[in-house]
């Protein structure tokens, strides 16, 4: 008992330690106009300036970079929410509720699986299904969100949201690759 404890602790911590750099990092007020042209293209700029500056390489990111850094953030993201989820299933006992987490455990691991491959394309550099990827995930993350529908409240409303957004700025900086309409390469 002491040890499932200690684990959901930790992973509270673990959340909540990457939920702070995302929401309170300050970048200064120094955005470079690459996240700047990246994320008025995004439903929530703020969001996206803070997650893309909660690492400290993106004042200095070129497209590519920045990519990478979107890529890791959702994955990080993905793989946190999965371990939540894991952690839940342990603790529940109503059916109704288990089978919820247990549909979002499986679209989770749709989602871990194709930010994986968004990331292996990228190192790649066939930068064709990279969008496709990040869009793929965050339908994962759509439909876990769904599966509690008519229920009082979701255990995973803000973590699923934060992870639509980091596919959403994935989405946008894959396009720089495969659109060259979608952006001013000028700004490089």
């Amino acid at each position: 008992m002491g040890i499932r404890i200690a684990k959901s602790r930790s992973l509270c911590f673990s959340l909540f330690c990457f939920l702070v750099l995302v929401c309170c990092h300050p970048c200064g007020g120094k955005v470079t106009k690459l996240v700047q042209e990246v994320c008025a293209k995004t439903s929530n700029y703020s969001f996206c300036v803070e997650s893309l500056y909660s690492d400290p390489h993106a004042a200095e990111a070129d497209a590519y970079w920045l990519a990478d850094i979107a890529f890791r953030l959702a994955y990080v993201n993905a793989t946190s929410t999965q371990n939540h989820i894991l952690e839940l299933l342990k603790k529940s006992t109503s059916g109704d509720y288990r089978g919820r987490l247990q549909r979002c455990g499986s679209d989770y691991k749709k989602a871990v699986s194709a930010i994986e491959m968004g990331l292996n394309d990228l190192n790649s550099e066939s930068f064709d299904l990279l969008a496709g990827y990040a869009d793929h995930a965050a339908h994962a993350a759509s439909d876990c969100q769904s599966a509690f529908e008519g229920s009082p409240n979701s255990p995973l409303t803000y973590m699923n949201n934060a992870f639509k957004g980091l596919c959403e700025i994935c989405v946008v900086i894959s396009k720089l690759f495969t659109d060259p309409n979608s952006f001013d390469f000028s700004l490089l």
